[in-house]
């Protein structure tokens, strides 16, 4: 467009006073075409920029997403830290504390002749006996609170990372009932044992999933196996017996493509559980 702009103003003295209407509307269309591809980069530069501040506050929109779920896991991490604390200090001082008057009582009942003072003896020593026995519980009730399924589950996967690529994927709440996760621990060590033991396999993966109605957990490897297991093996008994408690479902399967644990707890039957 320029040449022919150009070549126009060339010829415009050779062509006389009549060619100046057609300059001036040529002068006109060709501002009008310059604007509108001005316009068209302009308006595509606006669409990109506008994507990208999209893409980018979502990314930043993400991120704080993810920070904030790490910030909320460190403090329940630190606050099951805490309980443990507490309860191992309970247990190595109150309760020592309580164990040594119980037997210093026991002692002071065996020579004590006189029946009213054996009677108060007898009295504070079931008292003590009492304040014991709430004590152990308070103090199995905050460890077992305290208990962390994924770093539970790092730790019995730890002692097969140089002979397994071991996998984990993980989609649920910390806050889920200390029952599940101590018969998730238990059916995951005893899996794993069972692995490192019998299994021709180089790779295994855990999936720990909460859905709405129940609790999953899939441990599988890709090592050999016979399509028929032994039913009667003392660890795949325990894994029955954990799933049983909890009126979970559990299922084992075994054949060229690996060995596999299929483990589901419904939360109804926890919810009637503690009620």
């Amino acid at each position: 467009m320029v040449l022919t702009f150009i070549g126009v103003l060339a010829n415009i003295f050779t062509l006389g006073k009549d060619i100046f209407p057609l300059v001036a509307l040529f002068l006109v269309s060709f501002t009008i075409s310059s604007r509108s591809v001005l316009n068209e980069k302009l308006t595509k530069m606006l669409i990109n920029t506008r994507d990208n501040s999209k893409e980018l506050t979502t990314q930043l929109v993400e991120k704080n997403k993810a920070m904030q779920r790490n910030q909320d896991y460190e403090i329940y991490l630190a606050t099951l830290k805490e309980r443990n604390r507490i309860a191992r200090e309970i247990h190595d001082n109150v309760g020592h504390m309580l164990t040594r008057s119980i037997l210093q009582l026991g002692a002071l009942s065996v020579i004590n002749k006189d029946e009213t003072v054996g009677e108060a003896i007898n009295d504070l020593s079931g008292t003590l006996n009492t304040a014991m026995t709430s004590i152990r519980s308070s103090v199995h009730d905050l460890h077992d609170d305290s208990i962390a399924l994924k770093p539970a589950v790092e730790d019995c996967i730890r002692p097969l990372k140089d002979r397994f690529a071991v996998s984990c994927d993980y989609d649920f709440s910390e806050r889920m009932s200390r029952d599940v996760k101590l018969c998730f621990i238990g059916v995951i060590k005893e899996a794993l044992s069972n692995t490192a033991k019998h299994s021709d396999g180089d790779s295994i993966k855990i999936i720990i999933r909460e859905h709405p109605a129940l609790y999953q957990l899939s441990i599988t490897d890709n090592g050999s196996c016979p399509e028929k297991i032994d039913e009667n093996g003392m660890g795949l008994a325990n894994m029955r017996e954990r799933a049983a408690s909890l009126n979970g479902n559990i299922n084992i399967t075994s054949g060229s493509k690996g060995f596999r644990i299929f483990l589901s707890v419904p939360k109804q039957s926890l919810t009637e559980r503690r009620s």
